[in-house]
């Protein structure tokens, strides 16, 4: 399925650390939207192109890229982790978004945008600003929280004595998770302290999520005090919120904006 743009492609890192970061950057107004999405997803998902489908009809700048090991982009996935998916996406932000930007994330993609909200804000000054952030069915410390202490001990064996382990997955064949990207998220956990991101938050939730349980929502919620935060929580909801009127619900939010 096209969409009228065409792949360009950034190089983040250097040396061996070195990949090559698939970027779709529609020209248009403020504010923009950054799309940012979940683990195993690409730019090309339900929800992206209907972001970029809406901006382009109402004359919006969308940007969406995938992370190295997804999609288009280059690197192995098995070498991912949180800190070098934030870089890609912070490097991406820099090169393509400028004015006021609306930060869409969907899952991982939400702990990547509310990192991300705190980057931007510690700069002195930058290009493009926050606007708002919605986060759809977020997933802050799911290293950590929903991988690490959810896995039974045959699991944290592997990844203790050989470092990887194959998740069964229910949308397709197992998957490997490795020790470096449980053992790197800690370095990013967000959920045992305030958070800060500068800008209004609205979180979408499916309550039917059996990948991140509406309760992480919540915790999510309790943690950002000091920003204007609404949780919309959808009865029926599953975790991918990719129904049309799921999508309706995103586009409300993004309006806001």
């Amino acid at each position: 399925m096209t969409d009228g743009t065409a792949t360009q492609f950034i190089e983040v890192g250097g040396g061996d650390a070195a990949r090559r970061i698939a970027v779709r950057a529609r020209r248009g107004g403020a504010a923009g939207l950054f799309w940012l999405g979940g683990f195993r997803s690409d730019m090309a998902g339900t929800k992206a192109l209907a972001l970029d489908a809406w901006a382009a009809e109402h004359g919006r700048a969308c940007v969406r890229f995938d992370y190295s090991g997804h999609g288009e982009s280059g690197g192995e996935f098995t070498e991912g982790t949180i800190s070098r998916w934030l870089e890609e996406s912070l490097a991406v932000f820099d090169a393509f978004c400028e004015g006021p930007q609306v930060v869409i994330g969907s899952s991982m993609g939400g702990w990547i945008a509310l990192l991300l909200a705190r980057a931007v804000a510690r700069r002195a000054s930058s290009r493009a600003t926050l606007s708002g952030l919605v986060l759809i069915a977020p997933a802050p410390d799911f290293t950590e929280e929903l991988m690490w202490k959810a896995f039974p001990p045959e699991a944290r064996h592997a990844l203790e004595t050989h470092g990887v382990w194959l998740r069964p997955s229910d949308y397709g064949d197992p998957y490997p998770i490795t020790r470096k990207l449980i053992e790197d998220g800690r370095n990013h956990l967000l959920l045992g302290k305030s958070i800060s991101t500068g800008c209004p938050v609205r979180i979408l939730q499916g309550a039917q999520d059996t990948d991140v349980p509406w309760r992480h929502a919540f915790a999510l919620t309790e943690r950002l005090p000091s920003d204007d935060v609404v949780l919309t929580m959808i009865r029926d909801g599953d975790h991918r919120l990719s129904r049309p009127q799921d999508i309706a619900r995103i586009l409300a939010a993004v309006r806001e904006f």
